[in-house]
């Protein structure tokens, strides 16, 4: 048999915004339902190196008689609505000084896909692009359920990679008009501008400004809080995607006590969340944690209401997305003949 091998090119080409955003909704839907395996993720310091590995398998079983209907409208992949299941392992670092020291980037990854039936290795592809496709994709299921629905205004914080993919996913299931986007850096925030320039009213601006557009997406690293309740509108939607270790922390402690609360993951998200510095504090408790995105995905809680106010999606980042994305580029590459195929293994060895 034949292993694809599809690089970051493949990744992009085949990874149509669209689909992912269905695909993992289904895969937050299928965990609520309890028909995934999502071993917690393992980590392997490497402080030497001033870095770190970490491990991400995953199994899940999307049915597609329950699968969920997306507000967007938005289609899954060449099985959308049927029944389906997938597997693999994503290998993923965080590594600060390859980009100054090594001309590498600080996150790399690898997605092995695999057939859950017989374990053989349908592919290797990029797992960077990858990451960034199913990042986007979950805030934009968030903002589905949580955003106010005539939603056209879209803020950001940090104007890094990741606020490309936000902005990408996000308009693709509400219509975004105007960007407003908040970063130290001008040279790259006139990098984003020049981007999407012709596609939106897209300028800089203030963190309170980005904070009261409907619609805010938070993508640093910071430690210390830098959006208070006051750089917020009423309804604002946040996406809190930038913390994913102990320690980080985008939001005010106010803002997160006042606001109504979606997590992707309990565990995950109280060890390296954007709760998880004030719920070790006990500033935050599971009374102030409305409940995990599965849960409004398939019915059993609501996502806003007439009476709801600020909503935060505290993101994480799970295993079930890496698979369901990789999902998607498989059957597209495999439908379109991209990528390369090669001999992984020898099926003369039994």
């Amino acid at each position: 048999m034949q292993t694809l091998l599809l690089n970051s090119d493949d990744v992009e080409e085949n990874a149509q915004m669209s689909a992912i955003i269905e695909a993992v909704e289904q895969a937050f839907g299928a965990f609520e339902r309890g028909n995934t395996q999502m071993p917690a993720k393992s980590y392997i310091d490497l402080p030497q190196y001033n870095g770190d590995f970490r491990s991400m398998p995953a199994y899940l079983k999307v049915r597609g008689s329950d699968a969920p209907s997306s507000q967007s409208g938005s289609q899954g992949g060449s099985d959308a609505g049927g029944d389906w299941d997938a597997a693999g392992l994503k290998w993923v670092n965080v590594h600060p000084d390859n980009p100054a020291e090594h001309d590498l980037p600080t996150v790399l990854g690898t997605m092995i896909y695999s057939d859950p039936e017989t374990a053989a290795p349908l592919a290797i592809m990029d797992g960077t692009a990858l990451t960034m496709k199913r990042t986007g994709a979950a805030a934009a299921v968030a903002t589905d359920y949580l955003a106010v629905p005539d939603a056209t205004s879209l803020g950001l914080v940090g104007a890094g990679v990741q606020s490309y993919t936000q902005l990408d996913a996000i308009s693709e299931i509400r219509p975004i008009e105007e960007v407003i986007v908040s970063d130290l850096d001008d040279a790259r925030t006139q990098r984003f501008i020049d981007t999407y320039d012709d596609e939106f009213d897209v300028r800089a601006g203030s963190i309170s400004e980005a904070g009261h557009c409907d619609i805010l997406s938070t993508v640093t690293p910071v430690r210390d809080p830098v959006v208070t309740p006051e750089d917020v509108g009423d309804q604002t939607h946040i996406n809190a995607i930038g913390a994913d270790a102990e320690g980080k922390h985008e939001l005010a402690d106010d803002l997160l006590q006042a606001a109504t609360i979606v997590i992707d993951d309990h565990e995950q998200c109280t060890h390296s969340g954007e709760i998880n510095v004030p719920y070790h504090e006990g500033t935050l408790t599971d009374a102030d944690i409305y409940g995990e995105i599965g849960e409004l995905v398939v019915g059993a809680k609501d996502g806003r209401t007439d009476e709801t106010g600020v909503t935060v999606f505290d993101s994480t980042g799970l295993a079930i997305q890496d698979v369901a994305a990789a999902h998607v580029v498989y059957e597209n590459a495999r439908d379109r003949d991209n990528g390369t195929p090669f001999g992984l293994i020898d099926t003369t060895v039994q």
